[in-house]
């Protein structure tokens, strides 16, 4: 299923303990396609987001034994709160996995630097920054990061979690509305990994860094504590991409195993 939400009032994806109180995404549809199916159901995504964090192309799957005809999106979206829609059903390959399959996920960031901040509709999905900023050189910026990492530097540490990424995609263009959009893809994301991109890259972009500051700390390989962790609510999940149906098995077995950077990487 293809899931779009607000995120502005879950704690995240990740259900949480009962006795936790708090409501997140995984936490509502299994609510409710367990009383749709009269059985405990799990849904695991393609990746979890952060408390604030929305969506527009989750990709989630369930596993059950049978169907029920009668369970379509708009049965679904009936019973669910009104900032979570399933935009899309089907039938998925036999061992499908939302997480291990997925080849890429793109993100998108926004961000005002006009003096007046976000228009009032907008506020809660752009981030207000009161120095202009100068996009060539954010991008001149990127262009160091692309690549095969380990992105430890920009990431919080999990233990036994690998922090090696290909990052395939980082750009920043104006949007119709005049907003610095920043668009990232990579084949996956460690924890607070965009956000602490966003903050590597405006600092550079409104003239405060130099523009091969980022590049420094990625090859540093610690974290630097003047790289900002930038809020989570002009993060949208925008979509999630897979390989053709007779390679989804071998890349779930690649997307398993613990990877690491080679000599010389």
């Amino acid at each position: 299923m293809r899931v779009a939400y607000d995120g502005r009032d879950f704690h995240g994806w990740a259900a949480q303990p009962e006795s936790a109180d708090l409501r997140t995404v995984q936490g509502e549809l299994q609510r409710v396609l367990g009383h749709l199916f009269a059985q405990p159901v799990e849904v695991q995504c393609a990746g979890r987001t952060d408390a604030g964090v929305h969506a527009r192309g989750q990709v989630a799957h369930v596993d059950v034994d049978d169907w029920p005809a009668e369970v379509d999106a708009r049965r679904i979206n009936r019973a669910l709160p009104d900032d979570i829609r399933v935009s899309d059903l089907r039938l998925a390959e036999s061992g499908f996995d939302a997480r291990f399959a997925a080849i890429w996920r793109r993100y998108t960031y926004r961000v005002s630097d006009d003096g007046l901040g976000p228009a009032p509709l907008e506020r809660h999905a752009v981030l207000p920054w009161n120095r202009p900023l100068d996009l060539d050189r954010m991008n001149v910026a990127a262009a160091d990061l692309l690549g095969e990492h380990d992105f430890a530097p920009f990431c919080r540490a999990r233990e036994f979690a690998t922090t090696v990424r290909a990052l395939q995609r980082l750009d920043w263009q104006r949007d119709d509305a005049g907003l610095a959009v920043m668009t990232v893809q990579a084949d996956a994301f460690c924890h607070s990994m965009v956000r602490s991109l966003v903050g590597v890259l405006l600092p550079v972009g409104d003239g405060r860094r130099p523009v091969r500051w980022p590049g420094e700390v990625l090859v540093s390989g610690v974290r630097d504590s003047a790289v900002t962790t930038m809020p989570a609510y002009p993060l949208v999940l925008e979509e999630v991409g897979y390989p053709p149906a007779e390679e989804m098995r071998a890349r779930q077995l690649q997307t398993r195993s613990l990877r690491t950077l080679g000599p010389g990487d």
